[in-house]
């Protein structure tokens, strides 16, 4: 169960579960087994929004297409970015497909005994039709990914709630108000849109 003073919605979001070698080998976690939930995105991101829950999505389901019938194997995917690490969101988005699978920049594990490998497995600024592509790195199978967020508008209300509360003129019920509409639109993004091919773009690259 998800922490109470999260938003309930939290708990319905479909959990990832992976094999970790890394982990299994350091005795971290029997058989390497480990389990991830829309809460630990947002535990990592620090906050909950559209793009986290996109890069929580699109991650989730391009490591279920990619392995299929057997369970992901973290430190074992490639993450590409069509745009710079600098560029928009694009920070974020890769702060959440490298919690998922264990995909790190240069600063990441350097292994042991040239075996767990993570750090180098992002990579940026890359000419990719779509926002992401993972590539598996035991068989080369890839596939690209991207959200079209605009196809899950946000709530009338909430232009002029927000300016209100970025210029500290809301008060206590407006920005209760703000926050709880602007997680319904994750939660539309998330539960209602999870398997629209309108909102999550895959395909085979």
């Amino acid at each position: 169960m998800t922490d109470p003073r999260f938003p309930a919605f939290y708990d319905e979001v479909p959990r990832l579960r992976v094999r970790d070698p890394l982990a299994e080998f350091l005795g971290a976690a029997e058989g390497g087994l480990l389990e991830y939930g829309y809460a630990d995105a947002v535990r990592l991101a620090g906050h909950s929004c559209p793009t986290v829950a996109s890069a929580y999505a699109l991650t989730h389901h391009a490591l279920t297409r990619l392995y299929q019938d057997e369970l992901p194997v973290r430190g074992g995917v490639r993450v590409e970015f069509a745009d710079r690490i600098d560029d928009g969101v694009t920070g974020v988005i890769a702060a959440v497909a490298g919690l998922l699978t264990g995909a790190a920049q240069d600063g990441g594990f350097k292994g042991i005994g040239g075996r767990f490998v993570r750090r180098n497995l992002q990579a940026f600024g890359l000419e990719h039709p779509l926002t992401m592509r993972f590539v598996r790195v035991d068989s080369g199978a890839a596939l690209d990914a991207g959200a079209e967020l605009s196809k899950v508008a946000p709530d009338p209300e909430m232009p002029l709630l927000l300016q209100r509360c970025l210029h500290g003129q809301a008060d206590a019920g407006e920005a209760r108000r703000f926050g709880e509409l602007w997680q319904q639109r994750v939660a539309r993004i998330l539960l209602a849109h999870w398997d629209d091919p309108e909102v999550f773009h895959l395909r085979p690259a």
